[in-house]
């Protein structure tokens, strides 16, 4: 149940945490968006528990809503999948560069830092190393992590589910050991105020780090393999949330108990950036063999994510291209491997050479809004087809009737209105951009078009 990307994100995306103030402010954001994701996670799983095929949400919309929706949700899933591993292989960098650190190999800056860094970059004593804009320069960490993982996926790899568990328990571990050492050096002084940003701030807070939270609803997608899906499977959703709610909670009040919240932004390693601060403040080993083991665990947490959404993310482009959406060289098979190569060398791409330009926020904007957005989809899926083909065989129904799908498309909604007008413009021009490959190129040459 723990063995999804949600824990990945709990070391090493708090950088986000900082945004909507305090400790306590944040706690609340966290809770908000827990609550969202169990409306929509309980969305999904009535969705897939309809279609005898595993798959992701284009999949399903496909079977169910017609082609021009799972164009639209392919298009978005490309963008939340595309954009979240863009945002984990920066940070991965950061912590590679804190891991080099640790042992005192110091590469040039020019070559681990993002070419756009919209605040600048500072020290860890505050003084200015690059000013906010773009130079020259390239984050090589976060474009070679992408890369070897792509090879490694191109040759064929295979899960179990020993080794997730091993890698679930060691980023558990690293949590636990940060919010054990970490709340001895808490300053409450650092919790004032309690709504630094106010009610306002929550909201938008819960609109950004609800991209530490995507993932959960990997749990729906195995609602056909349970034996008791009408209670397992809301079990497994909302027992997943809270676990990881509590955990995130416990790293974000630990991590602003240690340092002001303002001073977190667009950290891209905040936890042992944090750790460092501290540990040269009260030099002990303590500190310092903790920062190691939360180095190492947040590594292998990032790894494990940017392998998993950049097989979703090829399978995505295979699935368009299998449908005729996309061009059909992105459904090739390796003759050796078996694997769909072309489609996973692109997303590697894709993936790669942004990591090494932009910074970890503007990345994890338009993965929050890709996301939301399909959600949106999805709960209104649920309801469509609730009404267009009432008898088809659910495994699993959302309870409530009407009640959570609705609640789910508007605490989407709401959460998507708490994002920056630039993300939303963003958001558009990816839209508009699909919609027309989809009129000119996709709808001429799709399954649709060749049955007619």
């Amino acid at each position: 149940m723990l063995n999804t990307p949600v824990l990945d994100y709990l070391v090493h995306h708090t950088a986000l945490a900082g945004r909507p103030g305090a400790g306590p402010a944040l706690a609340l954001s966290l809770v908000l968006v827990a609550i969202v994701c169990a409306f929509t996670g309980l969305c999904y799983a009535e969705l897939a528990s309809m279609i005898p095929i595993a798959g992701s949400a284009y999949t399903y919309t496909y079977a169910t809503m017609g082609e021009l929706v799972a164009w639209i949700i392919g298009w978005d899933l490309i963008l939340e999948y595309a954009f979240s591993n863009m945002a984990v292989s920066v940070g991965f960098a950061e912590h590679a560069v804190g891991f080099l650190d640790w042992f005192g190999i110091h590469p040039n800056l020019r070559w681990i830092s993002p070419a756009y860094l919209p605040s600048g970059l500072q020290d860890l004593q505050g003084n200015t190393l690059y000013a906010s804009g773009w130079h020259f320069g390239f984050n090589i960490p976060a474009f070679l992590i992408v890369m070897l993982l792509t090879m490694v996926l191109v040759r064929g790899i295979r899960e179990s589910a020993e080794t997730n568990n091993v890698m679930v328990l060691l980023k558990i571990a690293a949590i636990l050991l940060f919010v054990g050492v970490g709340a001895h050096f808490i300053h409450p002084t650092n919790w004032k105020p309690f709504y630094p940003n106010g009610w306002s701030g929550v909201l938008t807070g819960g609109s950004i780090i609800f991209f530490t939270y995507i993932g959960f609803d990997s749990v729906s997608t195995a609602a056909e393999e349970c034996k008791n899906p009408q209670r397992d499977v809301p079990i497994g959703i909302i027992a997943t949330l809270i676990i990881c709610t509590i955990l995130y909670i416990g790293v974000a009040v630990v991590l602003t108990g240690l340092i002001r919240w303002d001073a977190l932004i667009d950290d891209a390693a905040p936890v042992v950036n944090t750790l460092k601060k501290i540990y040269l403040a009260h030099p002990s080993a303590t500190l310092n063999w903790t920062r190691l083991a939360i180095l190492i665990g947040a590594m292998l947490g990032m790894i494990s994510s940017i392998l998993v959404f950049q097989i979703g993310q090829a399978r995505v482009w295979f699935a368009m291209s299998r449908d005729r959406l996309l061009p059909t060289v992105f459904s090739k098979v390796h003759p050796r491997f078996r694997t769909p190569a072309v489609a996973t060398w692109v997303a590697g791409f894709v993936v790669g050479i942004p990591a090494g330009l932009l910074d970890i926020g503007t990345f994890s904007d338009l993965s929050n809004i890709g996301t939301l957005f399909a959600f949106v989809l999805v709960s209104a899926g649920v309801l469509i087809l609730r009404y267009k083909d009432p008898g088809r065989r659910r495994g699993f129904r959302c309870p409530g009737g009407p009640v959570f799908p609705v609640l789910s498309i508007l605490f989407c909604i709401l959460l998507m209105a708490g994002l920056p007008i630039i993300t939303w413009i963003r958001f558009f021009i990816w839209l508009a951009i699909g919609l027309v490959i989809y009129y000119f190129y996709s709808r001429k040459r799709s399954e649709f078009a060749r049955a007619k």
